[in-house]
């Protein structure tokens, strides 16, 4: 019987016995991949900095999107410590006032109209309830984007459109159709053919599919052609919302209201998993009628409540909104400034709309090494799980100059390192 990997101090830290755990009881493949990136384990976290259990420091502008206060917040650690000496869970017999109170400061700062919220424990399960809330309103159809990303459980699957995640798990749910992002006229030719029985769901930005950002004016043009064929639309803010895009939502950035507007990551302010899906109350009338009709044992559970009201409340107090897009101005041309400066022979393209930013090569590989370059200087990132030729990074809107200047640093010293393992690099060391 293998021992208790724990010591009264909390979980034993060493790699090898945490990558035998792994093996023996969770994913042997994912203890193989953590190998790769050098078999580190992560058991600290403050602000933009994670440590791991030989004391090496990381500067994290990974993690997916959910790190836009920062780890552990002083604001949402406090909320959810107060939470947790009176209430964390509750019974789901009686009302909750952490409930109440989180859900009237996040419909304080949707786009207007969107004043009803169904709280889940993650994205996906946000995009099943809104896939849900399209069938109870009629809409027995789902439209989605090329390269969207909206998770893996099976209703959500089926609308991510990527070969890979979804080759596996087929059958998946019928009538759905997916049309290239950015293009309004593919998406008007799929709803003119099936008026009043679709919900359109789609990015702002395409965070898993590379950063992809669309042409100006497209989100307002998808909500003009939604209520033209009497579509509803579902907008998926899960990773863009909450400051990311340098605005609340990107619904904002082009004065959109959506019927259906979806939330996560960085909804729990990276202390507590939770996400949420947004409705107008015509849409979400029918789950007024009937509030056992989708329901779920840790919605809303009073100590992910409280941790969503810390994440609103740190971002208006902090003015992180503001923050993040003077950041996202800052970072994104140094970063492109670095690339061009090292790697001028590869075909790249860095993209950027607030703190999301994606750098693509045109070759998969190249990515590949720049992504464990970064890790060999200190830094996280993340590979784009629909774009594997993509390195993107979403740092939190709470970094401070060194932590940019540590950043410019290191992202330098990485592209070096990938010059240097390149042919033409020698070429240009000649010139």
């Amino acid at each position: 019987m293998p021992k208790d990997t724990s010591t009264d101090n909390g979980p034993v830290t060493d790699g090898e016995r945490v990558a035998l755990a792994y093996r023996r009881t969770m994913s042997s493949g994912r203890a193989r991949l953590a190998e790769v990136l050098g078999g580190h384990v992560e058991v600290e976290s403050s602000g933009a900095w994670l440590t791991t259990g030989e004391g090496r420091r990381f500067l994290n502008v990974g993690g997916y999107g959910v790190f836009i206060t920062g780890a552990r917040h002083p604001r949402v650690v406090r909320e959810v410590e107060r939470q947790l000496r009176k209430h964390p869970i509750g019974t789901r017999i009686f009302l909750d006032p952490a409930a109440a109170r989180a859900a009237e400061l996040l419909t304080s700062v949707t786009p207007p109209g969107l004043n009803r919220v169904h709280f889940s424990g993650s994205g996906t399960e946000a995009v099943e309830a809104a896939i849900k809330l399209a069938r109870l309103n009629g809409r027995h159809r789902l439209v989605s984007m090329t390269g969207g990303y909206h998770g893996k459980t099976m209703g959500a699957l089926s609308v991510t459109a990527r070969e890979t995640f979804q080759r596996p798990f087929r059958p998946l749910l019928p009538n759905v159709d997916h049309v290239p992002f950015g293009d309004v006229p593919a998406l008007v030719k799929v709803l003119s053919r099936y008026p009043g029985e679709v919900c359109v769901i789609v990015e702002p930005v395409q965070g898993e599919g590379g950063v992809v950002i669309p042409p100006p004016g497209y989100l307002r043009a998808v909500r003009e052609v939604c209520t033209e064929f009497g579509a509803l639309l579902a907008v998926d803010e899960v990773q863009t919302g909450l400051g990311r895009l340098g605005a609340w939502w990107g619904c904002d950035v082009e004065g959109v209201s959506p019927d259906i507007l979806l939330s996560g990551k960085a909804l729990g302010g990276a202390v507590m998993p939770v996400a949420a899906t947004i409705a107008t109350e015509e849409t979400f009338a029918v789950l007024d009628r009937d509030p056992i009709l989708h329901t779920s044992t840790f919605s809303a559970a009073p100590i992910a409540m409280a941790a969503v009201s810390g994440a609103i409340l740190a971002i208006q107090e902090d003015g992180l909104i503001e923050r993040a897009a003077a950041l996202g101005a800052r970072l994104t041309p140094e970063l492109e400034r670095i690339i061009a400066a090292y790697l001028p022979h590869h075909p790249y393209e860095v993209r950027g709309a607030g703190l999301l930013i994606g750098i693509e090569f045109a070759d998969p590989a190249m990515a590949a090494d720049l992504f464990m370059a970064l890790i060999a200087h200190d830094v996280v990132a993340n590979l784009s799980l629909n774009s594997d030729h993509v390195v993107r990074l979403t740092p939190p809107a709470t970094m401070t100059d060194s932590d940019v200047a540590f950043l410019f640093d290191r992202f330098e010293q990485a592209a070096r390192t990938v010059a240097e393992h390149n042919p033409e690099y020698e070429v240009l060391a000649d010139a």
